[in-house]
């Protein structure tokens, strides 16, 4: 049976695009979209069965997953911000915001 659901990976989005685009500029090398990926759930699932956005997933498992997974990039942001001043800080609080809002519209 099909698995019906669209998922988030199990990593943090667009990492597996984001080294891809690294080796070919780096080297001229070119790798191959993953067919299938762990996904939030525990699940192995089609690569072209997963989203970063919110609207668009469908399995439950993997929102509470994502959800919890940006609230903790967005914890470690904000401690790192006690580490820098002035506009530095500010930007890197905003940037925290940010994954909480969007940590938000997976709850």
């Amino acid at each position: 049976m099909d698995d019906p659901h669209v998922h988030v990976e199990w990593t943090a989005p667009n990492t597996t695009a984001a080294t891809r685009a690294v080796t070919a500029s780096v080297f001229g090398l070119v790798g191959d979209t993953p067919r299938t990926v762990r996904a939030g759930c525990d699940a192995q699932v089609p690569y072209a069965a997963t989203s970063a956005r919110p609207e668009h997933v469908t399995c439950l498992p993997c929102r509470r997953h994502a959800r919890e997974r940006h609230l903790r990039y967005a914890t470690r942001i904000e401690q790192s911000a006690g580490l820098l001043g002035g506009d530095q800080a500010h930007d890197v609080r905003a940037a925290a915001r940010r994954l909480r809002d969007l940590a938000d519209r997976f709850t």
